[in-house]
C-alpha cells in the first residue's frame, strides 16, 4: 500500500478504527500528532489526501506549504467560512464535511421552535415570579409554514422532522430545485415571497459573500410579526443591529439563536454588540446544536468515506467552490 492519508489531529483507537473502516484499505493512515517536525513534513510531502479539522491551527505554515502531491484536503467541519482556505496550497481541492451534523442540528431546530411556539422560557420565568398564565395562548406547529434558508443536509433533516408535526415546507437553495419533497422552493431571487410566507424561518445556509447580511432590516420587515427565526448557521448571515431593533419593535417575534456573531471557536471569544439576552423574545444556545456524543464518530466516518472516494477515483462530494470561500 503506497498511498497515504495524513491526519493532522489526534485519533484515539476507536476513531482510528472508524477511519480505517471508512477508507476500506485504500491508504495507510498516518497521524501527524506526536511526530517530529521533519517526519511531519515528509509525510505531508507524500500524502495523497490530508484530513484536517482546522489546518491553520494544526499545521505550521511550512507544513502547509509542504503539501505536495495531495489530491484532496478533506475538512472535518461542515462550515468552512472561518478556514483560511486561501492559505492552503493552490490547486489542491478542498472538501467540507457538509451533512455530517445534520440530524442533531435538525433536532435542535425543532426544540428551539417548540420552545418558542409553546412559550416555554417565557412561562417558566413567569412561574418563577409567581405568575400562573394558564390561559395565555401558545401555538401549534400544525398548519404552519417553515421556511428553510439553505436546503442541504441540515435543511432537509429539519424538514423531515417538521413534516411530522403537519408543517408545510418552503425552501430556498442555489438551484431552486430539489429531489427532496417540498411545498415550495425557490432561490434568493424570491426571498421576499419566501420570508412573507414563513411562520418559522430556519437558517441553515453556509456563510458566503452571497449570504453575508442577507437577513437585514428590509428582510425582517417582510416577515410576520409573530414569526419564529431559528439560526443554526452563522451569525453574520443576519444583520445583528437590525435583528435587535426588530425584536424590540415586535415583541411577538422570537429569535432562537444558536449561531452568534462573535464566537470562541471562530473568533477566540464570545461577544455581543447588543444585549440580546435581556430580551424576553430571545432563546439562546451556545452553538451546541451539533454537540451530541454520537456526532464525532459520524463525522469521521463521513469524512473518511469522502477520502475513500478520492482514493478510488469516485466523485468527491462537498467540494468548496471558489465563490463559497468566504476567507
Amino acid at each position: 500500500m503506497n498511498r497515504i492519508l495524513a491526519v493532522s489531529f489526534e485519533l484515539d483507537a476507536e476513531a482510528h478504527a472508524a477511519l480505517r473502516d471508512a477508507i476500506a484499505g485504500t491508504a495507510q493512515i498516518v497521524v501527524l500528532a506526536g511526530r517530529d517536525a521533519g517526519s511531519r513534513k515528509a509525510v505531508l510531502q507524500q500524502a495523497d489526501v490530508v484530513l484536517a479539522r482546522h489546518p491553520a491551527h494544526e499545521l505550521a505554515p511550512d507544513e502547509i506549504a509542504a503539501i505536495g502531491k495531495a489530491q484532496l484536503i478533506q475538512l472535518m467541519t461542515a462550515g468552512v467560512d472561518f478556514i483560511p482556505i486561501g492559505d492552503l496550497p493552490p490547486g489542491v481541492p478542498v472538501a467540507s464535511n457538509a451533512g455530517a451534523y445534520s440530524e442533531p442540528m435538525a433536532e435542535h431546530a425543532l426544540a428551539l421552535t417548540l420552545a418558542a411556539a409553546k412559550r416555554l422560557l417565557i412561562e417558566h420565568a413567569a412561574l418563577a415570579r409567581g405568575t400562573f398564565n394558564q390561559f395565555t395562548s401558545n401555538r401549534m406547529l400544525a398548519g404552519m409554514v417553515c421556511g428553510i434558508l439553505g436546503y442541504g443536509g441540515i435543511g432537509q433533516a429539519t424538514a423531515r422532522l417538521m413534516r411530522g408535526f403537519g408543517v408545510m415546507i418552503h425552501a430556498i437553495n442555489r438551484s431552486g430545485t430539489s429531489s427532496d419533497p417540498v411545498d415550495w422552493i425557490g432561490t434568493t431571487q424570491q426571498l421576499d415571497e419566501f420570508l412573507a410566507a414563513a411562520d418559522v424561518l430556519v437558517i441553515s445556509a453556509p456563510l458566503t459573500r452571497a449570504t453575508h447580511g442577507l437577513i437585514n432590516a428590509r428582510a425582517l420587515a417582510r416577515m410576520k410579526d409573530d414569526a419564529i427565526l431559528v439560526n443554526l448557521a452563522r451569525g453574520e448571515i443576519i444583520d445583528e443591529a437590525a435583528l435587535f431593533a426588530h425584536l424590540q419593535a415586535h415583541p411577538n417575534f422570537t429569535a432562537c439563536i444558536d449561531a452568534w456573531w462573535v464566537e470562541p471557536v471562530r473568533h477566540g471569544a464570545f461577544r455581543l454588540d447588543h444585549p440580546f439576552m435581556d430580551l424576553p423574545n430571545v432563546i439562546g444556545s451556545p452553538h451546541n446544536s451539533a454537540s451530541v456524543r454520537q456526532t464525532s464518530a459520524t463525522a469521521l466516518r463521513m469524512a473518511g468515506r469522502n477520502c475513500h472516494r478520492q482514493l478510488t477515483g469516485e466523485k468527491v462530494l462537498n467540494l468548496v467552490r471558489p465563490q463559497d470561500r468566504y476567507l
